[in-house]
């Protein structure tokens, strides 16, 4: 029977878990803390780690791993840059899940924009009080901005798609640019530059790499025009904490909509209500009244959470028993 050891479980994970472990029949053990150099050793015995996002992968980890005769890691998302991929081998596969639900993402990043844009959270609270004024409460029409997507795969497609029901005017930036749906979903491929100059909105929608590590960075904001909304769904990293603290101190950034957060991993999907524990630049983001963050939930779907359950389970299957996976990272 294949064993499996699964990090940085939750309540919600082990539910549709089990669902779906009634027809693979996996010997499964749940993990809450995440999988790093020091909780590897846990992995002592089993065929299989499952890991999700904030989960640290680096070199001395996948070294423990090894000893412990782990097969592979199966990540349970489509991001993998928490995987030092360049120290993997022969001996230790790592597949993921590279198509979950791109609605669920997009979708929450409009939810976001709309929020900050429309002040929902202020306007909520005020009419809670019995407060029914309209002053602070000033939006924008999303129709006919120009909203920048950076990052044109599944999820940037989706909301592209949805911008286009906004009636914006949606130009992108991808470094494998798709022709086909440029001229499908209505849509102009500009340069990066392009992006930060003319966009009213900027959507960040692609994966983490070396190259574009705080892309969103001081300088790259000094070419933005000024009261731009700039939203996240992606990784945290894609944006320098500082810089945009700095530009939104000064004006700059007009609306900041975070699923994500440079320094999350040891903050998201934890509760921290009656810790001391903080974090002084988190903090000053969340003071701010034109920007808000949610615990990295875009994904949280019942849909997403289905398809992520049910697909970590077939790549888990193929790896195991034929070797090969159509979803493997090489």
């Amino acid at each position: 029977m294949i064993k499996i050891a699964f990090f940085s479980a939750k309540d919600y994970d082990k539910e549709v878990f089990d669902k779906y472990n009634q027809q693979y029949k996996f010997n499964i053990t749940y993990f809450s803390c995440k999988l790093n150099s020091e909780t590897a050793p846990l992995a002592n015995g089993y065929d299989v780690v499952c890991i999700f996002v904030n989960d640290m992968i680096d070199e001395k980890t996948i070294k423990i791993l090894k000893k412990c005769k782990v097969k592979l890691i199966a990540l349970r998302c489509a991001g993998f840059n928490n995987v030092d991929i360049k120290h993997m081998d022969e001996h230790i596969k790592v597949v993921r899940v590279p198509e979950y639900s791109p609605y669920s993402v997009a979708e929450h990043a409009v939810a976001l924009l709309l929020t900050v844009d429309r002040k929902i959270y202020k306007a909520y609270q005020r009419t809670k009080k019995y407060n029914f004024t309209l002053n602070g409460l000033l939006g924008f029409d999303i129709h006919g901005k120009t909203v920048g997507v950076i990052g044109t795969g599944k999820i940037g497609k989706c909301f592209i798609k949805i911008m286009n029901g906004f009636g914006a005017n949606v130009i992108a930036y991808d470094i494998f640019e798709d022709k086909e749906a440029e001229k499908t979903l209505n849509f102009e491929y500009v340069t990066l530059d392009d992006i930060y100059e003319k966009s009213d909105v900027i959507s960040l929608h692609c994966p983490l790499t070396e190259e574009n590590e705080k892309m969103i960075n001081y300088d790259t904001m000094s070419k933005m025009k000024d009261g731009v909304y700039i939203i996240n769904t992606s990784r945290g990293k894609l944006i320098d904490t500082d810089s945009l603290i700095e530009r939104l101190e000064e004006g700059k950034i007009g609306g900041l909509c975070l699923d994500v957060y440079e320094e999350e991993s040891e903050i998201f999907s934890n509760d921290l209500s009656n810790s001391y524990i903080r974090d002084k630049d988190l903090l000053t983001l969340l003071s701010m009244p034109n920007v808000v963050i949610t615990s990295h939930q875009a994904f949280f779907t019942k849909e997403a959470l289905n398809k992520i359950a049910s697909d970590t389970f077939k790549n888990i299957q193929d790896v195991i028993l034929t070797g090969k996976c159509k979803n493997e990272v090489k």
